[in-house]
């Protein structure tokens, strides 16, 4: 069976941890006789310098012909003169709309051998792992927004139907794990907010009564995960919400070069992307950290390719090399390919203990 990937390197450091991913995903390619078809194109301020937008037609085809789409990073300082509707954030924006996933699954995990990496104390940090649901397609990124003279405006809008498909996502999540579903809100001020609480509610007692429910408000939690993050299973929350939480949960792995999302759908390509950014001030340095993008790979083999034991393979070798291989962002001085190469070479005893 082939397996159609399309790589979207994006701007910054985008291309270089998608480099890295794609070597290391060759090899397992190789180790396993896995027929992967390759096809790239451009997303981004890359495609804006090249097309003229920053999510061409040709390239959306593609994202939907593709059985899973990798994504690098898009964005950076030498765009942000464009309007706002003309930016490279919103042809990712795009994609993830018009591929129809409406949910971000992004893994906060801290692994053992790694617990003195973290700014946070160990007997706090150690044993962290948490799944965030995030919404992908609606709520303030996608409402509408405008200005009027001197005032600006962006309007936060979620149906029934958005909340219930995420947050049975998530309890499906959390059954698979360890049976415990947090919702993070604001629902003493958000109308948005309150409807969420309300579907959570009737649809995590009617349909899963087996789940344990946990309500906190936004800022309660931005507290709670930093203090208390083993308390944590499944967070799932609204599109802005899940964009900032995330960012401060990888904090506590140390890095958040180490972090994956996958954005999924109710059938389609999924879109695999590290969550860090383009990071343009040590782009083409060979400093980023590939760990998230490769971990997005495991990912991809998980939900797109159907692929669980080269995954768990995958995860195995990212842990084995980690031990051994310590890039610039951890306090090291490996590189972006130093760490590709290292997970590489530790596959083939990963695949034969998977």
């Amino acid at each position: 069976m082939s397996h159609r990937i399309l790589l979207l390197p994006g701007d910054g450091i985008g291309a270089e941890v998608l480099e890295a991913g794609r070597h290391v995903l060759d090899q397992l390619a190789l180790a396993r006789g896995l027929s992967i078809n390759y096809e790239t194109g451009l997303i981004g301020g890359a495609a804006i310098d090249d097309m003229g937008e920053p999510l061409p037609a040709d390239v959306l085809e593609a994202a939907r012909r593709a059985d899973a789409v990798l994504l690098g990073a898009v964005g950076g300082p030498k765009w942000h003169d464009l309007p706002g509707n003309k930016r490279p954030e919103v042809g990712l924006l795009a994609l993830r709309s018009a591929l129809g996933v409406y949910a971000n699954l992004r893994p906060i995990i801290v692994r053992p051998g790694a617990v003195d990496r973290s700014p946070v104390k160990a007997e706090i940090a150690s044993g962290t792992d948490i799944l965030f649901v995030r919404e992908l397609t609606g709520g303030l990124y996608f409402g509408d927004k405008g200005t009027e003279g001197d005032s600006a405006y962006d309007i936060c809008r979620y149906s029934r139907h958005e909340i219930e498909r995420v947050v049975r996502m998530a309890a499906i999540a959390a059954r698979q794990r360890r049976g415990k579903l947090s919702l993070v809100d604001k629902a003493n001020v958000m109308e948005t907010s309150r409807l969420w609480r309300a579907v959570t509610q009737e649809i995590i007692s009617r349909d899963f009564p087996d789940i344990e429910l946990e309500i906190l408000l936004v800022d309660a939690a931005t507290m709670h995960l930093i203090t208390r993050p083993r308390d944590f299973d499944v967070i799932v929350t609204e599109n802005l919400f899940g964009d900032i939480l995330t960012d401060e949960a990888s904090v506590l792995t140390g890095s958040i070069g180490l972090i994956p999302s996958a954005s999924l759908g109710a059938s389609g390509a999924g879109l695999y992307e590290p969550v860090h950014g383009s990071a343009p001030d040590i782009a083409g340095q060979g400093k980023a950290n590939p760990i998230g993008m490769i971990e997005s790979i495991a990912m991809m083999l998980d939900h797109s390719l159907g692929l669980p034991t080269e995954a768990k393979a995958l995860r195995a070798a990212i842990g084995a090399a980690m031990a051994q291989c310590v890039t610039v962002d951890l306090g090291g001085t490996a590189s972006t390919m130093d760490m590709a190469r290292a997970i590489a070479d530790q596959l083939d005893r990963a695949l034969a203990l998977a």
